[in-house]
């Protein structure tokens, strides 16, 4: 996926065709939020299947390797799919890591914040489609669906085992204080400190929930933030670096080219195109 953001319905015809020819479990560089209005899903990810009949709601993050079957239901299917760059709503990204993380599908009640949220996606729809989208008015709808979203899943949250529940609230204050924290040149220790926990226990978290390390999150969130401020300000490369806690424009760009394969230069000029 090139552009920052995609989003299109999946109709029962098209549902009809992967039905025939079902993909084969695969990973992508992008995030993945689905929109279930009809019909219902086979989903296979974290190494489980599961299926779930509409309303839901699916996310699926960058990298993790999955396998989405629709299935119609009394002879219909619809789906919202909506794709887009982690740089593209940074922090909340990061927030949603940290709702979907033990579960990838989630029911949603048919209720009038449902219609709400498909009325969002058609609102997104239409803007994409027009000659030069605004892609600020989608950043924000963006936001303020996946807000919305959160608040139906905090109503419906049932009880998890206690394991489950500590590590959970230990994720996602870790995510908080990496938001606060993620400019500095901090390790892990800092991050472990900061939660009272040793940095043995806060990697085996992360490593559960986001199959990375807890330095490996830092960088990826450091990589994300780099790639907003190089498509969405002024800076130079070796402002982006200092503010991110590197101190020297070298390093900055060999890790990011690492991370990314493309140098800093490379990457802005090219989502200068893009957008253009």
């Amino acid at each position: 996926m090139i552009q920052p953001f995609h989003i299109f319905q999946l109709t029962t015809d098209e549902a009809q065709k992967i039905i025939a020819e079902p993909d084969t479990p695969h990973r992508h560089d992008f995030e993945e939020l689905i929109i279930g209005i009809e019909g219902s899903i086979e989903h296979f990810i974290d190494f489980e299947n599961t299926q779930l009949d509409a309303p839901f709601v699916t996310f699926v993050t960058q990298g993790k390797t999955h396998r989405l079957i629709p299935k119609l239901k009394e002879d219909k299917c619809k789906w919202w799919v909506l794709r887009f760059k982690s740089e593209f709503i940074p922090q909340t990204t990061f927030q949603l890591y940290s709702y979907y993380h033990n579960r990838s599908n989630i029911m949603m009640p048919e209720e009038i914040c449902f219609d709400r949220i498909v009325t969002l996606c058609e609102i997104m729809f239409n803007e994409m489609q027009q000659s030069i989208p605004n892609l600020e008015v989608i950043r924000h709808l963006l936001d303020a669906l996946i807000l919305m979203i959160e608040g139906e899943i905090k109503k419906t949250e049932t009880g998890e085992i206690e394991r489950q529940k500590v590590q959970s609230i230990t994720f996602k204050n870790f995510l908080k204080i990496l938001e606060e924290n993620f400019h500095r040149h901090e390790g892990v220790e800092f991050y472990a400190g900061k939660l009272f926990m040793s940095t043995r226990n806060l990697n085996l978290i992360c490593e559960r929930i986001l199959h990375q390390t807890v330095t490996e999150t830092i960088e990826t969130r450091k990589l994300i933030e780099a790639k907003n401020l190089l498509v969405n300000s002024d800076k130079t490369i070796a402002e982006i670096g200092y503010e991110l806690g590197f101190s020297e424009k070298a390093y900055f760009s060999k890790v990011f080219k690492k991370k990314s394969g493309k140098t800093p230069s490379e990457f802005r000029e090219e989502m200068k195109k893009l957008i253009s």
